[in-house]
Formats: C-alpha cells, sequence, structure tokens
C-alpha cells in the first residue's frame, strides 16, 4: 500500500512564500519518482514540479520554473516544495504523487500512479 501525506498548505499574501512537504514510507521514496501537481475546481490536475531521488534530477512546468524548488530528504522520506513569489494563479489544491521510475528518469505527467489526500493553498 502506498501512502503519500502532505503537509505546510496555508493561505499567504501575494508574493510570499510556503514549504509543502511529502512524506512517504521509504520503499516508496527511495530511487523514485516523486512529483507535486495542483489542481482548481473545474480545471484538470497540473504537473508542477517533479523529482527522481536516485539521480536528483528535477523537472519543472514553465509557469513555476524559477520560483518553486523540489528537493529530497532522505533522512525523513519526505519531498518538499519550496515556494516563492506566490501569486493568486498558485491557488490550488496540491498533490503528492509517484510518477512512473524509467531507471534514472522520471516518466510524463499523465503517468502519475499513487496520490496522497492534498493539501490547499490559498494566495491573496
Amino acid at each position: 500500500h502506498v501512502q503519500l501525506v502532505e503537509s505546510g498548505g496555508d493561505s499567504v499574501e501575494a508574493g510570499g512564500s510556503l514549504t509543502l512537504s511529502c512524506a512517504t514510507a521509504k520503499y516508496t521514496y527511495f530511487s523514485n519518482c516523486l512529483a507535486w501537481f495542483r489542481q482548481v475546481p473545474g480545471k484538470d490536475r497540473e504537473g508542477v514540479a517533479s523529482i527522481h531521488t536516485g539521480s536528483g534530477s528535477t523537472n519543472y512546468v514553465d509557469s513555476v520554473a524559477g520560483r518553486f524548488t523540489i528537493s529530497q530528504d532522505d533522512a525523513k522520506n519526505t519531498i518538499n516544495l519550496q515556494m516563492n513569489s506566490l501569486t493568486p494563479e498558485d491557488t490550488a489544491m496540491y498533490y503528492c504523487a509517484t510518477i512512473t521510475n524509467y531507471g534514472m528518469g522520471c516518466g510524463s505527467w499523465n503517468e502519475a500512479t499513487y496520490w496522497g489526500q492534498g493539501t490547499q493553498v490559498t494566495v491573496s
């Protein structure tokens, strides 16, 4: 059973920062592809950032590149999403997910396999 537990969502003012965390079991975390997605009601879920915890390679959607940073904490089997310069357009439910792992690289955004319950980020 794959369990992904998100935390860190909050309400912030535009221009502010937040850090989201996603904790999982070691067997899910180790050398795997983990990612953050977000969804606004009425819209499709959007891939935001991914990381391969084995190689450390990362990928970002263009709209967050340079503002968001995905990172890994091997001691805690956790990935984090540091979000800076937040805008109201970043308001969404943020989900942690696993993505198909192709060895040292991750699959595309539409290859998510398991999902967490989500954490709400509101920017005003």
